[in-house]
């Protein structure tokens, strides 16, 4: 969900709570699809629709003020979506190669890594007091850009694997993703008062149907789970771990400077697992999706784990940036120069008023 660095109102506060519940309610559907698979039976067919309402949801937090950042910040924009399109994909080539995946497996790891930027990425880089900006605005592009960007990648890496039909696909996204987006947006422009009040739910809304995704894709495969999940949560933590990392590379090579470094590295390591997994049992099995599955759980704890950390390492960098400085400005200050009484005036005039202000 898109958010933004001034925020801090009731929807700020919602999503930011809704990312660290997330995983756990995630992590509750898997083990009722696994444990009752039945219950989800014949389900399958409605994962399109419930990508379609997160989807929505999303485009009801969005303005136009997130286009307009593309615009202001051509650079940094065009370097993140072309990190992120060309990184994960890769990543999930290599990962699925390297460990001899099945070829089910092995398309659906791919498959995530071909996937937009994920829709908790916004507000994880919030977290970890990254460039909110920037990260919205990839996440909006790669969004918009995922009909004409994803087929084609899925073709070209994972074609080996398994018939992929890129013409299906891409109609397929444009009806899942593209469309309720920019239905969202729209109703957003048309009764904005009516969607500000809503703002608070929709990252509940949206976590809940996604779980219930995975509820459902999970129970598909429940009978192949055992046998596979080891190696599949190897395949996700790789994939994301390895994502994070090359993503703030790619900022930190390309200087966009620590907060938009931190941007990068979220809206590079975390996908749209969502859609991951709708394409999957659309196109390929419910096998196939189980990689989707596992990533949107794993993504998440990844993600709230190092956003804290990099928090912590922004708190503590800037205090010491503070130190420094002061440390600095003492240190001039208290340099001995002839002829300096009107300075020693005025440093006693500033030391007395600091005095006061700190004691009251």
């Amino acid at each position: 969900m898109p958010t933004r660095p001034e925020a801090s109102g009731p929807a700020d506060r919602a999503a930011r709570l809704a990312v660290t519940v997330f995983p756990v309610l995630v992590l509750v559907a898997g083990a009722w699809g696994l444990a009752t698979p039945d219950v989800f039976a014949g389900w399958g067919t409605n994962v399109p629709y419930l990508l379609g309402i997160v989807m929505f949801c999303m485009g009801l937090t969005m303005t136009l003020t997130d286009f307009k950042g593309v615009a202001q910040r051509p650079w940094a924009v065009g370097l993140g979506l072309v990190a992120h399109y060309v990184i994960m994909p890769g990543l999930g080539w290599l990962i699925a190669h390297a460990l001899g995946l099945s070829p089910q497996l092995a398309a659906g790891v791919i498959l995530v890594g071909c996937a937009p930027s994920g829709t908790a990425s916004n507000v994880v880089t919030f977290l970890a007091r990254g460039d909110v900006a920037l990260s919205v605005s990839v996440a909006t592009v790669s969004t918009v850009l995922a009909p004409l960007i994803t087929p084609p990648l899925t073709l070209l890496l994972a074609g080996a694997y398994l018939p992929v039909d890129a013409g299906s696909m891409m109609t397929d996204i444009l009806k899942t993703v593209l469309l309720p987006v920019l239905g969202g947006l729209v109703v957003r422009l048309l009764l904005g008062r009516l969607v500000d009040r809503l703002l608070p739910f929709l990252p509940w809304l949206s976590a809940l149907t996604i779980a219930v995704i995975v509820a459902v894709v999970v129970a598909g495969s429940a009978d192949a789970i055992k046998s596979a999940a080891a190696l599949v949560l190897l395949a996700v933590v790789l994939h994301n771990g390895l994502g994070l990392a090359l993503g703030y590379g790619a900022g930190k090579v390309a200087r966009l400077g620590p907060p938009a470094s931190r941007a990068m590295a979220f809206e590079v390591g975390m996908q749209n697992s969502g859609l991951a997994a709708s394409l999957a049992t659309a196109h390929f099995s419910p096998l196939a999706a189980l990689p989707a599955a596992v990533f949107s759980v794993w993504h998440n704890v990844s993600g709230a784990l190092v956003a804290a950390w990099m928090s912590h390492r922004a708190r503590a960098t800037g205090a010491a940036s503070e130190t420094s400085a002061a440390s600095t400005c003492t240190t001039t200050t208290a340099t001995p120069a002839s002829g300096s009484a009107s300075t020693s005036t005025s440093t006693s005039t500033s030391t007395s008023t600091s005095t006061s202000t700190d004691q009251g």
